[in-house]
């Protein structure tokens, strides 16, 4: 398994709308062969700063099923003209337990 994370940093005053073009986003990745689950949390400490976590079967999963598909396209439209700056994404290997 591996874990996607990015931080979202949204454009102030743009929050209530980035949350409902991603509760329509969320299809698009939850359709990809290889996702297992996401949740998207706002950060308390500053309210236009999001996390978001995606878990993955595979690398592969991600960065080409979903990354390289038609749906991808779909997800930045809706999404990615809320973020500044644009997003780094990490991926992450369970250590411990």
């Amino acid at each position: 398994m591996v874990l996607e994370s990015a931080y979202l940093s949204v454009k102030p005053g743009q929050e209530p709308e980035f949350e409902a073009a991603f509760a329509r986003a969320s299809a698009l990745i939850a359709s990809t062969s290889g996702y297992r689950w996401h949740r998207l949390h706002r950060t308390l400490e500053d309210p236009s700063l999001y996390l978001l976590l995606v878990e993955w079967d595979t690398l592969e999963a991600h960065t080409v099923g979903f990354r390289q598909s038609p749906r991808y396209q779909d997800w930045k439209k809706l999404l990615h003209h809320f973020y500044e700056p644009f997003p780094t994404v990490w991926h992450h290997t369970q250590v411990y337990p």
